[in-house]
């Protein structure tokens, strides 16, 4: 007698296992911090959230193998999150000692502008200290300045003085002058100009900027 095969009882399993959500954040942020991270350093942060991420989603997996996955993308994430956090760090820093042309002195914007605190706007002591010096700094021109090519503009030291903090103080302002033909186009990227600082005698009245200018820059070279 032919016996008659029958399908087998015997359950057949297919374990669900789900692909970590810490992994995937990693991957995500290595993305963000790539499009920003060699760019704009702050963007270095969301690299190294992604580095973390990616490293507690391997712990994760290896951990509890049978209920997560996802080991190559969170191993991905840190491999490339890693790459982005120290590749960009070093970058910056060598742009950071490099950039100061020769014969020129560093100088931060926040070291010319006036405490909040203080009654009176007026120069600051190092504005007065670097007078007449050949100096390097960075800062954004003021919409108000103009659009194109400008060869002379007010320059403010961030995006908040520039476009949301309405008019500027006289000590977040300098009434710039481009040199030898010099012209550069207006937008909202950072400048960097190296050339002679100086403090007017006088506070000078500009167009379209309701508080007096203290301090002047007449640009050698502009980035």
């Amino acid at each position: 007698m032919d016996q008659k095969l029958s399908p087998s009882t015997d359950p057949v399993e297919f374990p669900y296992r789900a692909i970590s959500s810490t992994a995937i954040t990693s991957a995500v942020f290595a993305g963000l911090g790539a499009i920003g991270g060699f760019f704009f350093w702050p963007a270095l942060g969301l690299a190294l959230i992604g580095l973390i991420s990616g490293w507690m989603s391997c712990r994760q997996i290896r951990r509890y193998p049978e209920e997560f996955e996802g080991l190559k993308l969170a191993l991905f994430g840190v491999a490339a999150n890693a790459f982005i956090v120290f590749g960009g760090a070093a970058l910056h820093i060598y742009v950071y000692v490099t950039e100061v042309p020769d014969g020129y002195t560093r100088v931060q914007f926040y070291e010319l502008q006036q405490d909040a605190s203080q009654a009176v706007d007026m120069p600051t002591s190092r504005a007065v200290e670097i007078n007449g010096d050949a100096v390097f700094l960075k800062g954004y021109i003021h919409p108000s300045s103009g659009s194109g090519m400008l060869k002379k503009f007010i320059l403010v030291p961030d995006l908040g003085t520039c476009c949301f903090g309405g008019q500027p103080k006289s000590s977040d302002m300098i009434e710039v002058t481009l040199l030898d033909g010099q012209a550069t186009k207006a937008g909202l990227t950072k400048k960097k100009l190296a050339g002679e600082f100086s403090v007017n005698q006088v506070a000078r009245k500009v167009t379209d900027f309701d508080n007096n200018v203290f301090y002047r820059m007449k640009v050698d070279i502009i980035q």
